[in-house]
């Protein structure tokens, strides 16, 4: 019997992408989202189930785990990838935007994986990705409220690492730079050529998320030259100040 996959922002993107590549691998995929005719469309060319849900609702997440539950007692990977934009800083962002983002970004992770644990227990070894962004790594005052969900999202993903692995639950965590997305326009929004040549597509994500679960890496930058983004972070901030000024802002779902 096929292992199972739960993939939140699952419809398009990043989240279609990876259901695509574990179908490819023998997974059984769940896909979770908001949209339930995109869901649809993604998930019947895969023979995979799908699951309406917003992560940033607790209630709800707590719904869908006990709904997939019921069919499925076992859970080999959760792939934590929903994700919303941002955009604006801190001052002239919405309060409804700020809760949003941190919401879905953030809380979203954290829900899905306590609703989740039970089936993830019982089918351990287990894995979880949690699928966050080159922004956790730097801080960009045009995409505050963004990059401070992301900045959240990275801390409890390397705290669940050591949290879980006595338990035979193994955490992943995917940082992609710029992606090209319905969620997350790239193209669209850069005006300088070299900087569209840094944008990646959802497969290439995709197929890291793979690797990660399957090679057992702990933190997988994509591209890998990302790495830099914290060291200049630190030692050129006002580099990283210039960028984010210019609303240069890489995302991950």
């Amino acid at each position: 019997m096929p292992q199972v996959a739960v993939v939140t922002g699952g419809s398009s993107g990043i989240g279609a992408a990876t259901a695509r590549k574990l179908a490819e691998r023998g997974w059984s995929c769940v896909l979770v989202g908001r949209d339930e005719e995109r869901l649809r469309a993604a998930a019947e060319p895969l023979g995979a189930e799908w699951e309406r849900c917003d992560v940033g609702d607790r209630e709800a997440v707590e719904r869908a785990a006990a709904a997939i539950g019921e069919r499925h007692p076992k859970l080999g990977l959760l792939v934590n990838n929903a994700g919303v934009p941002g955009r604006g800083g801190f001052l002239r962002a919405s309060p409804e935007t700020i809760e949003a983002v941190t919401r879905t970004n953030y809380l979203g992770s954290v829900w899905c994986l306590r609703a989740f644990l039970p089936l993830l227990k019982a089918a351990a070894p287990s894995d979880v990705v949690n699928v966050v962004s080159v922004a956790g790594t730097v801080a960009s005052g045009s995409a505050g409220p963004y990059t401070a969900s992301k900045h959240a999202q990275l801390a409890f993903s390397r705290a669940t690492r050591a949290e879980l692995q006595p338990l035979g639950i193994r955490v992943h965590t995917v940082l992609p730079g710029f992606v090209e997305t319905p969620g997350f326009p790239q193209r669209s929004r850069l005006s300088n050529r070299f900087l569209r040549t840094l944008i990646a597509e959802p497969e290439l994500i995709a197929e890291r998320i793979v690797a990660a679960v399957e090679h057992d890496r702990r933190e997988v930058v994509v591209p890998r030259f990302y790495r830099v983004a914290p060291l200049a972070q630190a030692l050129v901030p006002g580099l990283v100040a210039w960028a984010g000024a210019r609303g240069v802002r890489p995302s991950g779902d």
